[in-house]
Parts: C-alpha cells; structure tokens; sequence
C-alpha cells in the first residue's frame, strides 16, 4: 500500500499563522475577561493601569514593552547580547500589532456580555491559543521573549526546560498578583483570576495535542534559507 504524502507546511508560514492565531486567542480571552495567562498577565495589567492615564497605551504595546524589558533582563544574567535577541523583539512588536488589530476585531463582533458568551469566548481563545504555540514550536524564527528567555537559560546551564519553565511561569504569576494589587487594591485580581490557573494547567497537554494532530496532518520544511541567522 503506497502512502499518501503529507502536504507541506513551510516554517515561514507557520510563524505567521502561529503570531495571527495567537493574537487572536489573547483578543478573546482578554474580552472574555476570565484571566489571561499567568506569562501574558504582567503586561496586560499594565495595559489596564496605564491605559486609563495614556489611552493610547494599547495591550500590544504594553506586550512587546514587557518583552523588551525580559531580552534586557536575559542580555544582563547571560552577560552577553545575541543577534536572536533583536529578532525576538520583531517579533514581539509584530505580534503587538497583530494583538491590537484582534482586540479591535472582536470587540467590533455582535456579542452580548452574558455569563455564558464570555466563557464561550474565553475558552474559544484559549484552545486556539495554543494551537498557535503549537505552530511556532515547529518555525526556526526568533520566538517571543517569553520562550526565548526560558530556552537560552536552559541552554546556558544545561537545565531541564520543563523545571525552568515552570518557575518561569511561577515568578510571572506572583508578578501579576504584585501589579494587580498595586495598582488596583488588595484582594483585587485584574488580569489574573481561575482562568489564568486552568490555563497553566492544561496548556502544556493541549499544546502537545495539537502538535500531534499538526505532525498527522502535515509535514514541516523550511520555505526559505534562513535557518542559519536564527541560530
């Protein structure tokens, strides 16, 4: 029996796919306002503390704002800057513009604000969200800072990238809860609510589930020689 060969889905085009998706999925679990992920949490907090003094602060830049400060924080406990560094930062700012162009377009859809349209939403987001954390797993581009910052530290001292991860996302989550209550009261969770823990729970096993279904359905290859600058 001759096997069908798998359609080929180019590196490039997962990347773009992968930033597009993610956009969107964050747009709609920031309207459904069920928490966002505990990495994203920090920035989007200050998108709503400082929006309310600069209305042009926006979700995408407060995000690719943060993920400067994280390549500036990676560069310091490395003690060196890579050229990845940069294109990590294009990429952040791409996706921030990605990001405010999602939060526009569903805050422009026909939904009512009811209980069970915004968990519909919410979870809606978070499911594509990570079918596009599965899609940039398989791209060779300069991720965001987030990922990278957890990747060059596990490489650097040869650690295990799920422990590291782990309490990369801890650190995050407390960083939320100091912004959240710094700027809008003790006991008041802006940003980071059950949402945010059922996503850290069950994001990992969903990212792998998709990542399965994508390696069934396609085959990945690189589009275009530029392997060897994102090294």
């Amino acid at each position: 029996m001759i096997s069908k060969k798998k359609p080929i889905l180019y590196a490039e085009l997962s990347y773009v796919l992968g930033l597009v998706i993610l956009a969107f999925g964050s747009a709609c679990m920031a309207w459904g306002d069920f928490g966002m992920s505990v990495v994203v949490a920090p920035a989007y907090i200050l998108h709503l503390k400082l929006s309310q003094y600069l209305p042009f602060f926006s979700f995408g830049m407060a995000e690719y704002m943060t993920q400067a400060l994280v390549l500036l924080l990676l560069a310091i406990v490395l003690r060196r800057f890579k050229p990845i560094f940069l294109f990590s930062f294009v990429t952040a700012v791409l996706y921030g513009f990605l990001l405010d162009g999602a939060v526009l377009l569903v805050s422009l859809l026909p939904l009512d604000e009811s209980f069970l349209v915004r968990l519909l939403v919410y979870s809606f987001g978070m499911v594509i969200a990570t079918l596009s954390i599965a899609l940039l797993f398989r791209t060779y581009i300069a991720p965001e800072a987030y990922e990278l910052f957890v990747k060059e530290i596990c490489l650097r001292w040869n650690l295990n990238i799920g422990k590291v991860k782990t309490i990369y996302d801890c650190v995050s989550c407390v960083i939320a809860l100091i912004l959240s209550f710094a700027f809008f009261g003790f006991g008041q969770f802006e940003g980071i609510k059950l949402g945010s823990i059922i996503t850290t729970l069950i994001n990992g096993a969903m990212i792998g589930l998709w990542g399965k279904a994508l390696d069934k359905v396609f085959g990945f290859e690189d589009g275009l020689p530029l392997r060897k600058y994102f090294q």
